[in-house]
């Protein structure tokens, strides 16, 4: 398993948000997370991304236990082995998409040269060769989500964790996210854990876990 995760629990307040969550995900696995608003998704791969602490439980990614680490150990573990993808595209708007996704191998530490020619590999490998230099208010929707992508996989992480990576995008950007996906899976033996309300996302991942009240259904 390169994510095993262990009795999570979280509550916020006297709002018990997961109640003792098992998980556990293999290397190359495409795992979709679904439920309805309020069942705890968003919290979840919060907590297996190390963005957020549970209040109980263990964490295991890449066989780290990530809830051991210090605040400056965890943050340079996240940089190097977790890529996150969001609904929104969190671009930033003054660079142009090869830079924003040098932007994490340059804060990892890398050579400008290795992190610019890694950038222009993922860039490629996204359908984006020609669109290397524009900034993000030149791009499409699809086209931004696209470079975010790129960007959360240019530090070669091991898993990716993508919340409603398409829940901005019309039905045609849709579908073309949900194959490059899968393309970047076979080609980088990539994990990947969606959050998603979109069922069509849900029923082409290798496995759908649905998450009810905080528990597994």
């Amino acid at each position: 398993m390169i994510v095993q995760a262990t009795d999570i629990r979280k509550s916020f307040g006297q709002l018990q948000v997961l109640k003792g969550i098992d998980f556990g995900v293999s290397e190359a696995e495409v795992v979709a997370i679904v439920g309805a608003s309020g069942a705890g998704k968003s919290t979840l791969l919060q907590i297996l991304g190390t963005l957020l602490t549970p209040d109980t439980g263990s964490i295991i990614i890449d066989g780290t236990p990530v809830l051991e680490l210090s605040q400056k150990e965890l943050a340079a573990f996240r940089n190097r082995r977790i890529g996150f993808v969001f609904q929104a595209h969190h671009l930033l708007p003054e660079f142009t998409a090869l830079e924003n996704v040098m932007i994490p191998a340059l804060i990892r530490g890398a050579d400008n040269n290795a992190a610019k020619a890694k950038a222009l590999d993922l860039i490629e490998a996204v359908g984006l060769k020609d669109r290397a230099t524009h900034k993000p208010s030149e791009l499409s929707g699809g086209e931004q989500q696209r470079v975010a992508i790129a960007r959360a996989l240019v530090n070669s992480p091991a898993i990716l964790f993508a919340d409603e990576p398409t829940g901005n995008l019309d039905t045609k950007t849709k579908e073309e996210i949900h194959q490059l996906l899968f393309e970047l899976r076979k080609k980088m033996n990539q994990t990947i854990i969606i959050v998603t309300h979109d069922n069509g996302l849900a029923q082409i991942c290798d496995r759908t876990c649905v998450l009810q009240d905080g528990m597994w259904k």
